[in-house]
Parts: structure tokens; C-alpha cells; sequence
């Protein structure tokens, strides 16, 4: 029997269409300030309801800027609890960058900060910088056009995705590491949390899945990999589940571009856009060289630009995500006009595959906006380690607190050679910064320019970055069980 979800089709088609307009307030007076504020907001999840985190502006959930607008925001804490929030995929001044006490304290209870720069176009997002409130949801998406981008042809339809649990980040962190309480340091038991990233907590009720029993394993070269170490409650797609999905409406025939970002706390997911083709036009905010398919990878804190051409029939297309290694999946659904919309189930009938392993995806993209051809003035070796028992996850043999920060001068090509000694993959993010992948498991390239890349488990990536401003840049793995027990050194430039 068709399904339609009990908040209409209609409404959400305009829920969507108000949620991207232009901002055409802040357009006609330039110089006003958007607000933004962090605050708790109630979500229905599979017929339950769970109070998170959100930035909520003048737009709803997220920001939209037109064409040469400056990033003018005032950011209030409405949380009961401190907060600080990253402007992910931005090169602001450092001291806006959103890492608490560095150098900027956290912004306290009822406190508003005010930031301005010039920002950097493309798909972007924003999120808190302490781990257990990203696991909050408090996050949104960051858009930036290009000119090009206002176009009459092509409908834009931004998807945040994320993994939710019932329980507390806390007790989150218990089953992921074991049950340990108080750290005992690095070789005897669990990291403490980083220094200024535990702030605060919510308590989501009783209801989860266990995490080490249930931690899902993937083979390669013979060699077992641990791809998942947390079964989440629910997967979600803009907030929502495959039980109740948003339904966008679109054109037949028409043009769209996916902006996706993949806000997971520690989930990589595949794309998969179904019985239409898609083109993956965009990585983190930088154009590629089109590449064409139906599946593409995103890990923790990446974005995927893909451009869809639909069929001129009255039909309804899913474009689901699914968890690597899993069977389970969210995603939302396009719909044209008098389309039939079936229920779409929250589990596949097989398990997805590990994300690129071989870097087969990532060895693809190829920067339409590469840096600048010159000499390498500096490279770094940084290796990538830990293990599941005890649950320590470290960068060149340390952890956040015992690390030694990677050294540039402002204005050096640089190059970070990512060595994966571990098991498990790691996203990379780098903060003030865009870089190219130059370098995979040996084999020069002209890659992506990414902020994010991943870095699979006996694998090297390198990439090559310009030092920009002189200070202290965090440089750590966007998964957030690891970042909190202290997968993070600082790229420290000097001028």
C-alpha cells in the first residue's frame, strides 16, 4: 500500500523550499548579523520522542548565504550547558575558529560571541567542538553559494546525516571503551576525555544497543578490520528515519543537486541514489573532475556534491544512506508530482561493504581547483594508531595532552603523509585549512582538495597543504569516540 508520511508531502516539499530560499534580509542590509543559537529541540524517532541539541537561525536548523555574503553571524548559547561551535570546512581567523580554549574559551550559558569573515564556498557544515554534544546532534548545515549555483534549472536538497542514541554520550562512551571509568593512561586502560571537550550531558532515556559485543568486522587482505564499534538506536536523514522519511517534492525531468553532509558521531555511510545515475561533482566544498555512478562513499565530517537527472515520469527516486559493514540505512525521498510512495524499509537485505578499503573512490577524484604546482619545503610522517582493547586511539604514539604538534612556517607547502597502522579507518580533519590528496599507498596524484580525508585501516595517504596563518591549528580524526579520548595533535604554524 503507498505510504505517505503523516507530515504530508505537500509540506514538506514547502518545508524545503523555505528552509534554502535566500536570506533576503541579510542580502538587501549587508551588514546585519544573522543570529544562530544553540538549543535543545525534541525530535519523534521511530515513534519515541528524544529531546537533542540544534543551531536554529533565521532559516531554521542551518545557514544558507547568497553569492558573496559574509559569514556575519551572532552565536548565542541557549544550552544549560557551555558549548563552542566549529565553522567545519571554513578558514576563519584562528580565534574564530571554534575549539574551546583554543584560543577562545567556551561560550558559557546565555552567553552570545559574534564572528565575521569571508567564507569559503561550497558545502560545509558547523557543529560543536566538544565530541559529546556533536553525539547531541548539535550540528547543521553550512551553505555557501557560488553564483553559479543560483540557477532557475537546478533544486538544491541538502541532507544532514547522523547516529542517534537514546543514551547519554556518556554512557555511549562506557560500552565503547569497555565499561573503564577514570582514565589510567595510554597501555593500561581508557584515555581520559580531551581537556576542554566534556562539557555537559543529556540524559536520553534507558533505550540502546550494546557496542563492543556487537561491533561489526570486514576482511581485507586477509586481515580482520573493525568497521563499526557502536550499534546506534536510529540512523537518521534530516532528523528523520526510513519509518517517517522527508519527502521533497521535485520536477519530472529535472535537475538536482544533493548537497549531503555526514554529521555522524562514528558512522561512514554509501550513497546510493537507486535507479538514477548520479554524477559526484564536489568533495568538502572543492569541484572534481564529474564522476559517475549510483554509490559514493562519505566518512565522519566529509560532503558529497551530487547531481542528479531525473526521469520526466511521475515516480518517486529514495536516495538512501547506508552504514558500511551493516545492514542498516536512512535517507530521504525526491518525488515528482502524483507520484506513488512506498514504505521503504530501515534495514537491506545485505550488509553494505566496507568504505573504500583500497581507496578505489578516493584514487578517483580529481581537483578541478588543484594548488598551485611548486616545491615541498616540509613533510611530516603522522601515524595513525590504536586498538579496540584497551579503546586508545593515538596520533605519532600520543594521545591529546602527551602529543607533539606538527611544525610549519606560514606559507610552506607542506606535505602530511597519514600512516594507518590500525584497524580501524580514520577521517582526517584538518582545521584553517583546505589540502590536496597527492599521494596514495605510494602513487602520486592529483586528487581531491578536501579538509577530510579518510585513511583506511594499513593504508598511507598523503596530503599536501599551504600553512596559512601563523597559530595553532587542531589537526585530529573526525571520529568522535576517538577525537574524545584524544585522537588530536595541533598543526602548529609559525610565521
Amino acid at each position: 500500500m503507498p505510504f505517505v508520511s503523516r507530515r504530508g508531502f505537500l509540506v514538506a516539499g514547502a518545508a524545503m523550499a523555505a528552509a534554502f530560499q535566500f536570506n533576503s534580509r541579510a542580502f538587501a542590509q549587508g551588514e546585519t548579523a544573522l543570529g544562530l543559537s544553540a538549543t535543545t529541540r525534541s525530535l519523534d524517532i521511530n515513534g519515541r520522542a528524544a529531546t537533542v541539541f540544534g543551531l536554529t537561525g533565521p532559516q531554521g536548523s542551518g545557514l544558507v548565504l547568497n553569492p558573496g555574503e559574509r559569514f556575519r553571524v551572532d552565536l548565542s548559547n541557549d544550552l544549560p550547558v557551555p558549548t563552542m561551535i566549529h565553522w567545519h570546512g571554513q578558514i576563519p581567523p584562528n580565534a574564530q575558529d571554534g575549539v574551546p580554549d583554543a584560543p577562545m574559551a567556551a561560550l558559557s550559558p546565555g552567553e552570545k560571541r559574534s564572528y565575521d569573515f569571508a567564507p569559503q564556498p561550497g558545502t560545509h557544515w558547523m557543529h560543536s567542538h566538544i565530541p559529546i554534544q556533536e553525539m547531541q546532534l548539535l550540528a547543521a548545515p553550512l551553505i555557501v553559494r557560488r553564483p553559479e549555483d543560483v540557477r532557475a534549472d537546478r533544486q538544491e536538497v541538502v541532507i544532514l546525516l547522523h547516529d542517534f542514541s537514546f543514551k547519554s554520550p556518556e554512557e555511549v562512551m562506557a560500552e565503547i571503551t569497555g565499561g573503564h571509568g577514570a582514565s589510567h593512561g595510554a597501555g593500561h586502560g581508557t584515555p581520559a576525555p580531551v581537556q576542554g571537550m566534556d562539557h555537559g550531558a543529556m540524559d536520553h532515556g534507558a533505550m540502546g544497543n550494546g557496542a563492543i559485543g556487537g561491533m561489526q568486522h570486514g576482511s581485507m587482505s586477509g586481515m580482520e578490520m573493525d568497521l563499526n564499534d557502536h550499534d546506534w538506536d536510529a540512523y537518521l536523514a534530516n532528523d528523520r528515519t526510513l519509518a517517517d522519511p522527508e519527502i521533497i517534492q521535485v520536477e519530472r525531468g529535472g535537475r538536482v543537486r544533493l548537497r549531503i553532509i555526514n554529521g555522524a558521531a562514528a558512522t561512514v555511510f554509501w550513497i546510493d541514489t537507486g535507479t538514477v545515475a548520479g554524477r559526484l561533482v564536489a568533495v568538502d566544498g572543492h569541484d572534481i573532475r564529474p564522476l559517475a555512478g549510483t554509490r559514493f562513499g562519505v566518512a565522519m565530517g566529509q560532503r558529497l556534491d551530487i547531481e542528479l537527472d531525473l526521469p520526466g515520469e511521475s515516480a518517486a527516486w529514495p536516495i538512501l544512506a547506508l552504514r558500511e559493514g551493516a545492514r542498516e540505512r536512512t535517507g530521504i525521498v525526491l518525488a515528482a508530482p502524483g507520484a506513488s510512495i512506498s514504505r521503504i524499509a530501515g534495514m537491506g537485505e545485505t550488509e553494505a561493504a566496507a568504505f573504500d578499503v583500497d581507496l578505489a573512490q578516493e584514487g578517483q577524484l580529481l581537483a578541478l581547483d588543484a594548488l598551485p604546482s611548486r616545491s615541498v619545503d616540509r613533510s611530516h610522517m603522522v601515524m595513525l594508531g590504536g586498538t579496540m582493547q584497551p579503546y586508545v586511539w593515538t596520533i605519532d604514539g600520543a594521545v591529546w595532552g602527551g602529543h607533539r604538534p606538527i611544525g610549519a612556517r606560514s606559507g610552506e607547502r607542506v606535505e602530511l603523509m597519514f600512516h594507518n597502522m590500525s584497524m580501524m579507518g580514520h577521517p582526517m580533519h584538518l582545521h584553517g585549512h583546505s589540502f590536496q590528496v597527492v599521494e596514495i599507498n605510494g602513487r602520486r596524484m592529483a586528487g581531491a582538495r578536501r579538509d577530510t580525508v579518510y585513511v583506511p585501516p594499513m593504508s598511507m595517504v598523503t596530503v599536501a597543504v599551504d600553512a596559512g596563518e601563523a597559530a595553532n591549528w587542531m589537526l585530529h580524526c573526525h571520529h568522535m569516540p576517538h577525537l574524545a579520548t584524544g585522537m588530536m595533535t595541533e598543526f602548529a604554524v609559525e610565521a
